[in-house]
């Protein structure tokens, strides 16, 4: 009876007293439902407390339903442990989920790159013998919570000291769009990488295209057998990988009324890709931009046809040494590093002869677009790194002084 009368008594809700001793309280919420505390009380005082805190909030307006709240702190307490997650297990997760603006999975190569800018310290490859991890070993180890914009930029600061400029770069610019996913999440409010030009990977060196005179030597100097690719970087602006899966199917041979090669039609829809994991292998071109078909005419056409002469169907243009399969860089580079010495020009990359062919193109009146729908690019920014001066300024110096003179 006295217990009764006690619980009328309370002013907000109601107090009991159970068997073993302890107390239960509850009361009636602005709901109208009952709502029992989540635990007991060892006091009479600590239920009142608790009830006290209720009545205190919905005098606020702050009440919420004990759901609700249990369900907030559960939200709060996943984010709080989204955010202990480190870099490196989250740009894991993100390799594995990211795509590309087609929708299509990052493509094998790319991963690769990516898992190596991640490798921590201590894993030994055989690029890395002293395991010292790839460039952002000593940022996968920081919670995503942790990171702030100092220790991006003292870690940028490092990297460069390195001299690697262009490795630091793409790292960097990978830890930012992966941390820009942390954003858009909700588990971090800022990107930490702020660094001003930090993606920009120039080094300051140039790829000075060949002139005239060099590619002549090149040409002439180059085992006869690569010829024919030397020429679909220099005349077609191929890829090391889109020229090096080139087959017969791929290269339509036009002739003039006498039978003669008047052009060549080089179909690109394909490029060779290689991965330490997967090896060589055939897959998409590097854009849907790069899905192209590029005429040839001269003596460019007259190579490639000759190359292509009796092979037909799936068979490579180029292939290796034994005939059976694509082209390895390493086997190929003695062969162009002789070229380019008896040219003068032993700086001069493979890739330089794409130089040359936008370069060239663009010279001759093309459009920036007819230029870049040629070479396969999707941006114009990509584009104008493959157009130098060449050399033509006394030509284009004398073209001005007639202008005036007429």
């Amino acid at each position: 009876m006295t217990e009764k009368k006690r619980k009328q008594r309370e002013r907000f809700g109601r107090i009991e007293k159970r068997a073993s001793g302890r107390h239960r309280a509850a009361y009636v919420g602005p709901d109208g439902d009952l709502h029992r505390a989540p635990a007991t009380f060892a006091t009479v005082t600590e239920a009142r407390t608790w009830l006290a805190q209720r009545q205190a909030e919905i005098a606020a307006g702050t009440w919420q339903p004990p759901a609700m709240v249990a369900e907030l702190a559960e939200q709060a307490a996943a984010e709080a442990a989204r955010r202990e997650v480190t870099l490196g297990e989250y740009a894991a997760k993100w390799i594995k989920t990211r795509t590309s603006s087609r929708g299509e999975p990052l493509r094998p190569r790319t991963i690769e790159n990516y898992e190596g800018y991640l490798r921590p310290a201590g894993v030994t490859t055989a690029k890395d013998r002293d395991g010292k991890g790839g460039p952002l070993a000593d940022m996968v180890v920081r919670k995503l919570g942790e990171i702030t914009p100092e220790m991006v930029d003292e870690w940028h600061r490092a990297q460069r000291e390195t001299g690697r400029i262009s490795q630091t770069s793409r790292a960097y610019d990978f830890m930012k769009s992966v941390l820009k996913t942390a954003v858009d999440h909700g588990i971090i409010e800022k990107n930490p990488c702020q660094v001003r030009g930090g993606s920009i990977a120039s080094t300051g060196k140039k790829v000075e295209p060949p002139t005239d005179a060099e590619l002549a030597v090149i040409l002439s100097s180059i085992d006869k057998r690569y010829k024919a690719l030397a020429v679909l970087a220099c005349g077609a602006g191929l890829r090391w990988g889109e020229n090096t899966e080139l087959r017969a199917k791929d290269v339509v041979v036009e002739r003039d009324e006498a039978g003669e090669v008047d052009c060549v039609r080089i179909i690109v829809s394909r490029q060779v890709v290689y991965t330490k994991k997967d090896g060589r292998h055939v897959g998409k071109v590097k854009a849907a931009a790069s899905v192209r078909t590029v005429a040839v005419y001269g003596d460019d056409a007259r190579i490639i046809a000759e190359q292509a002469h009796g092979k037909i169907g799936d068979a490579l243009l180029t292939t290796n040494h034994d005939g059976t399969s694509w082209l390895p860089q390493s086997s190929f580079w003695r062969h162009w590093h002789k070229a380019v010495v008896a040219a003068e020009r032993s700086d001069l990359p493979l890739h330089g002869l794409r130089h040359f062919a936008g370069t060239r193109y663009a010279q001759t009146g093309a459009t920036l677009k007819e230029t870049m729908d040629r070479l396969g690019h999707s941006s114009v920014k990509a584009a104008m790194r493959y157009q130098a001066s060449g050399n033509r300024d006394d030509e284009l110096a004398r073209r001005m002084a007639q202008q005036r003179a007429s």
